[in-house]
């Protein structure tokens, strides 16, 4: 029944030709076919939009999906970093961001997640949005990141966080697992924050600072 309503959610929306594009490229450049499911994607550009995000941090930029859905939320004076670890990676993420004319409002920082958060806390910077997207043992570290560098009201969204439904069975425990459990306890219990985790697609965990 869920794969069937998502399917259904899925065909009410006509087809997006920038992240077909993006889809298409991503395939022939032989990258991982994991970016954010379409429903979560339409979700991000609207909630940088309601939140008037002006600076979004995106930690793992594939191939530019997640970040073409970002950008598409921003206000005219809005940015967004993102951060990739493989220079390949981020060369056709800013390719299909150019194509769908958001190449200008992005910046991308390249290298270990842990180290690009360090230098952007030590460089004083801040942020309205965060999406997290990236290697899922490092979910626990981006968080504590994202809450140092946000601002008052801030979004943070961490994909991918039911693991195909690995996180509710007991018997799984490698450490993917168990980072994204810490993750999600930590989103649904630090009281700086407010959270809900939504089911569909493969779980999005979304929080606004207080």
């Amino acid at each position: 029944m869920k794969e069937i309503a998502e399917q259904y959610a899925n065909g009410v929306y006509p087809p997006d030709p920038d992240l077909t594009r993006a889809q298409e490229g991503i395939r022939e450049a032989g990258m991982p076919e994991i970016s954010i499911a379409p429903g979560y994607g339409r979700l991000l550009t609207m909630l940088v939009r309601m939140s008037g995000a002006r600076d979004v941090l995106e930690i793992g930029a594939l191939g530019g999906i997640s970040g073409i859905c970002l950008a598409r939320g921003l206000s005219t004076e809005g940015k967004l970093t993102s951060l990739e670890l493989k220079a390949e990676y981020a060369q056709v993420a800013h390719r299909h961001m150019a194509a769908a004319g958001l190449g200008e409002r992005v910046e991308y920082r390249l290298g270990d997640a842990a180290a690009s958060l360090a230098e952007l806390e030590a460089e004083g910077r801040r942020f309205d949005f965060f999406f997290i997207d990236a290697d899922k043992e490092g979910y626990p570290v981006y968080l504590d990141y994202a809450i140092r560098l946000a601002r008052p009201g801030a979004v943070i969204a961490g994909d991918n966080t039911l693991l195909r439904g690995r996180v509710a069975d007991p018997a799984k425990n490698g450490p993917s697992v168990l980072a994204m459990r810490a993750f999600n306890e930590r989103m649904a219990t630090d009281e700086r924050l407010i959270s809900t985790i939504l089911p569909a697609y493969d779980g999005l965990t979304l929080a606004m600072v207080k």
